[in-house]
């Protein structure tokens, strides 16, 4: 693995919602099921509150975030992807 960035995985789950996230050094680029977070989510508020430790811990514009996002509905999965 020489030459590969750090890579963090997480598991957030919330109601019935689970996420696979994947974290590493980047650009600020967020795909959640192969979308844009635009694209994904049906509001604002809730791409706020799945991005919201990013913008908490200041990382959002130098990490990249890959998320696999099942069950729930849009609020749970916004939560289980804080969570992961």
């Amino acid at each position: 693995m020489s030459g590969e960035s750090n890579v963090f995985l997480g598991t957030g789950r919330r109601k019935t919602a689970v996420a696979r996230v994947r974290l590493q050094e980047g650009t600020g680029k967020i795909v959640v099921n192969g979308k844009e977070t635009d694209a994904f989510f049906s509001h604002e508020n809730f791409q706020r509150i799945a991005l919201s430790p990013l913008a908490t811990s200041e990382l959002k514009d130098k990490v990249d975030v890959i998320a696999k996002v099942q069950g729930g509905g849009d609020s749970g999965q916004a939560g289980a992807i804080s969570l992961g």
